[in-house]
């Protein structure tokens, strides 16, 4: 099996033509982000539509917009740019924001850009203020700002970073954000994305001023091309695909960043292996989907999805004598740490996470565990925040969910338990066979159509109990008998 070279990153690509595609991300061997889309579900977070207000919500203060999906999109005050209010408000008196139902009204239409797919029941989540995302820079009409990504953390590169962009105006009534892969770029290329943004930007106003309401104005890129312009970096020394026409795509992508680099991207031919075989990473990728995650130490994570969080548990394994407890419990803990941000990151869990940690008495335990999990979790794209542990081991965590959850989109309650996780055992269901068997006796008796001999009802059971047929045999075989008889 090959590896990644040590201290380097190798990007995979697996793309089912027309289907899938899956994007993993691996730093010596190991998988530490993974994507997957596929077409028919293909995501819609990014897109700008041009949408119509169904009607206003005065109690929520939001407005529900008709953007061509089954279900309204979700739009609150908060989301809403002043340019499409139907009176002026001034935010410096009185309240930040106007009641809604006085600015706007049904049937106005707006540009709206989803920031959130829709889930279960409820619709996108979205917002008029847009963005546009391109290699190194990011586009806002609508906010005049010019900022430098959070996540640049040297203080000299964001002053070089300003200075870049200083007599570069993206336009009246435009912003810029700088992305994190623009660290150590030059003027010349950071100009010419900005160019780029500029005329897509005024190919999407004009799209939005001639088409017809409810209408997508733009498409944001399939994963395979997000992938080589979010996440192709510095750092990546090799990306694998195992597609030949989608190779080709990525490689011309890649000229153009990395123009010295010709043999960036490497194609994967091997009919015998897949991608996933070749580099050692099926095992990694079929965790991401098991309820229980094994730690080094003999410990597993335990995840459970409620209605209103995910709980992590934390089992120890077998203790050795009540004298190591204390160490036990933090080597176990420390493990758990770091394997909960990174499956938080695999498997891209948003929304309230509560974590029950194993039990410690010492508080300087306490610190080292969240400081550990807080360093671990520095690496994730999603915005996140990590309270403290409590004095049962609980700690909780707030992620925003970036919508790339292989689980959301692959997996769906069982038809057995309807995703309770528990379902009757074997002799629950034979007995309700045994109530339907009567129900159908009772019925025959009473009605024009009489069963013809135990042949026919056999036929009956065979067509419709099929599953429990052999327990029904095994542990009820003389009580059949006597009701076929009668």
């Amino acid at each position: 099996m090959e590896k990644c070279r040590k201290g380097k990153r190798k990007m995979f690509i697996s793309v089912l033509p027309d289907e899938q595609v899956e994007v993993v991300l691996a730093e010596e061997g190991v998988i530490v982000e993974y994507y997957v889309e596929m077409v028919h579900q293909a995501k819609t977070k990014g897109n700008i539509y041009k949408g119509v207000i169904n009607n206003i919500d005065p109690n929520l203060q939001a407005a529900f917009v008709s953007y061509g999906a089954e279900k309204n999109g979700f739009l609150q005050v908060d989301e809403v740019h002043p340019e499409y209010y139907s009176a002026p408000h001034d935010p410096t008196k009185g309240k930040k924001y106007p009641l809604l139902q006085k600015v706007l009204k049904a049937g106005q239409e707006v540009l709206v850009q989803v920031v959130k797919e829709p889930t279960g029941t409820k619709g996108a989540f979205l917002t008029s203020y847009l963005s546009l995302p391109g290699r190194f820079l990011v586009l806002t009409p609508g906010r005049e700002q010019v900022g430098v990504s959070r996540k640049v953390e040297s203080e000299e590169e964001r002053t070089r970073l300003r200075a870049l962009l200083e007599g570069a105006s993206p336009g009246p009534g435009l912003g810029l954000i700088v992305r994190t892969v623009s660290v150590g770029q030059s003027k010349t290329s950071i100009q010419r994305d900005l160019q780029f943004l500029k005329r897509l930007w005024k190919d999407v106003r004009k799209k939005g001023t001639v088409e017809k309401a409810p209408s997508l104005v733009y498409k944001e890129l399939d994963l395979a091309a997000r992938a080589v312009r979010d996440y192709l970096t510095d750092d990546v020394n090799e990306v694998w695909v195992d597609d030949e026409q989608t190779a080709n795509t990525v490689q011309e992508f890649a000229a153009i960043v990395f123009p010295r680099r010709t043999n960036l991207v490497k194609l994967h031919k091997d009919a015998d292996r897949t991608l996933w075989e070749r580099f050692n990473m099926q095992k990694q990728l079929d965790q991401i989907y098991a309820r229980e995650v094994a730690l080094p130490s003999g410990g597993r994570l335990v995840f459970d999805q409620t209605e209103a969080l995910m709980a992590i548990d934390i089992n120890s394994g077998k203790i050795a004598g009540k004298t190591n407890f204390e160490s036990m419990a933090l080597r176990t803990n420390m493990e758990a740490a770091e394997a909960i941000a990174q499956q938080l990151k695999l498997r891209d869990i948003g929304g309230q996470v509560v974590v029950d940690f194993i039990e410690m008495r010492d508080r300087n335990h306490w610190r080292e565990v969240e400081k550990t999990l807080r360093t671990a979790m520095k690496n994730d794209r999603a915005r996140h925040d990590v309270g403290k542990m409590s004095r049962f081991g609980l700690l909780q965590i707030v992620r925003q969910r970036l919508g790339s959850s292989a689980l959301s989109i692959s997996t769906e309650p069982c038809p057995c338990c309807k995703g309770t996780g528990l379902r009757r055992n074997m002799e629950w269901q034979s007995l309700q066979a045994l109530k339907d068997i009567h129900r159908q006796l009772r019925a025959s008796e009473t009605s024009p159509f009489q069963w013809e001999g135990p042949e026919e009802l056999a036929l009956y059971l065979l067509n419709h109990k099929r599953e429990h047929l052999v327990e029904l045999e095994n542990r009820f075989a003389r009580k059949i008998d006597i009701l076929v008889r009668r």
